[in-house]
């Protein structure tokens, strides 16, 4: 219900509706294709569909990470009068802010899944890797939202250091560019836990392969490392949340 609150909150009134769910990603795919075709043009290569194609299956998953982030951090706070009014389990708020994007997610995928199949996409066998990859990626949201709305109660610079985060963590992470660019740096940015994801998704669904075993253990691994620390964080911070709101 919550979830379901947020949802119709951000879009009450609204004139284009449901279509902000698309609009945004496909912001974040324009300017991603505009990378892609600078850096066809330095190399001197022409810029190939499956190019444009790796940026759309990136960019989708990104916006719902970064979106979902900025929400999950703010939600504690935003809920106050729920919070320190009555008792139920407060990790709901950062939760439901995570589902309340993957409602947008699910809208924009659906978009490009069309687009995708009339420009001839073709999917094989290993498009089965995608729904375990979108659940590492949602517990690891998941997680770190937790764990940041409860920050965010103690010490109100956290939501200003997310910000920063979400605009620059892009350039730091195989959304406009695979990791292999980097050469023998490749393994720094596979650091990056959104990064394996970002790039078996582009591969099972655009490269038609299974994505690399050694780094996508390494994501899950932290990603449910992640979702119990701050799990068992949150918890232990709960009961001092009313007072310090």
């Amino acid at each position: 219900m919550i979830t379901w609150r947020e949802i119709r909150i951000r879009y009450k009134q609204s004139i284009m509706g449901f279509m902000w769910a698309i609009l945004m990603p496909i912001l974040v795919i324009s300017a991603g294709i505009l990378v892609r075709f600078g850096i066809a043009r330095l190399s001197g290569k022409p810029l190939l569909l499956t190019e444009i194609v790796t940026v759309s299956i990136k960019a989708l998953p990104w916006s719902f990470f970064i979106s979902s982030i900025r929400l999950a951090t703010n939600s504690l706070t935003s809920n106050s009068n729920l919070v320190t009014k009555i008792y139920f389990p407060r990790e709901i708020f950062p939760i439901s802010a995570v589902f309340s994007q993957l409602f947008d997610f699910l809208i924009a995928s659906c978009a490009l899944g069309i687009i995708l199949s009339l420009g001839g996409i073709g999917l094989t066998i290993h498009v089965v890797w995608a729904p375990l990859l979108m659940l590492m990626l949602i517990l690891l949201t998941i997680g770190l939202g937790v764990f940041l709305s409860a920050a965010n109660l103690f010490f109100r610079d956290i939501k200003y250091l997310v910000e920063i985060f979400v605009t620059f963590a892009i350039f730091f992470t195989p959304v406009f560019y695979e990791a292999s660019l980097a050469g023998r740096w490749e393994w720094v940015l596979l650091l990056n836990p959104v990064a394996p994801i970002l790039e078996g998704l582009n591969d099972c669904i655009v490269m038609h392969r299974s994505p690399d075993l050694t780094w996508i253990l390494y994501s899950a691994a932290f990603s449910l490392g992640t979702l119990l620390v701050a799990m068992a964080t949150f918890k232990n911070l709960e009961p001092r949340f009313a007072e310090s709101i």
